[in-house]
């Protein structure tokens, strides 16, 4: 069993890596800029007894993504398992976003996603043993987040596709599920070296950030075999996060 995991560098990517590892799984580990953080995952993934192949992807380059599946599907003699995790965002006002930057957060979050899990489910349809695709999108999959607008439309064009894609791929035993985290102690957070369980959230139910550990246990269950009846899913995994709109409309109504 072979899994390709994007943006594998840090945080729940590297995360995905090892705990599929830990189930028998070859990795191949995609990074955009942080080479030394994919060879240090991929270390890691070798520390299980577990092939490591580490390809450099900028999503936001369409002509390398089907390329770069491609390769990392003959390395590793097939892909059973994508998961597209890499992803990049920006903190702007809706009326100050330049066209660039709305491209560039497109480009990587859902086109580079959609070009990925394209390639990824080619592979699986000709071998004809089926497959999972995992997509990680977040809370915003769900509701909008104030100066990330960008952001926000690209989660919920993915968690679109991810149901267009397990309507479509079913037929050939290929499960497609999105991932919805909330806040997750990760460098995209900040936060690559705190303890989450020792950060506080009074906003958060549970009190706290989430560990990427616990983004990949979830991911992991989603391309197992125990997961073979569960496809066009988003799984929430927050902390209790959107819960508190219910309690904020409750304080709104008085």
């Amino acid at each position: 069993m072979a899994a390709i995991i994007t943006g594998a560098d840090s945080g729940i990517g590297r995360a995905t890596a090892v705990a599929l590892a830990r189930r028998g799984h070859d990795i191949g580990i995609t990074y955009s800029r942080d080479e030394d953080g994919a060879k240090a995952t991929a270390e890691e993934v070798r520390s299980h007894d577990r092939q490591a192949e580490v390809r450099h992807l900028d999503l936001a380059q369409s002509a390398d993504v089907q390329r770069t599946i491609d390769a990392l599907d003959d390395a590793l003699s097939g892909v059973d398992v994508l998961v597209n995790n890499a992803g990049t965002g920006t903190s702007t006002p809706f009326l100050d976003i330049e066209l660039a930057d709305w491209r560039d957060v497109l480009a990587v979050n859902l086109t580079g996603a959609f070009l990925a899990a394209q390639a990824a489910a080619r592979h699986m349809v000709g071998r004809g043993r089926g497959g999972r695709i995992v997509n990680v999108t977040s809370v915003h999959e769900h509701v909008p987040l104030d100066g990330a607008t960008p952001y926000v439309v690209a989660k919920h064009g993915l968690g679109g596709l991810t149901k267009c894609m397990a309507l479509e791929l079913a037929e050939h035993g290929i499960t497609v599920n999105s991932v919805a985290p909330g806040e997750i102690a990760t460098p995209m957070t900040g936060q690559e070296d705190e303890d989450p369980r020792e950060q506080q959230r009074p906003g958060v139910p549970v009190g706290r950030p989430g560990d990427a550990r616990e983004v990949a246990d979830l991911i992991a269950y989603l391309t197992s075999p125990a997961a073979g009846y569960t496809t066009g899913g988003s799984y929430v995994i927050d902390g209790g996060m959107l819960l508190m709109a219910a309690q904020a409309n409750q304080l709104a109504m008085g």
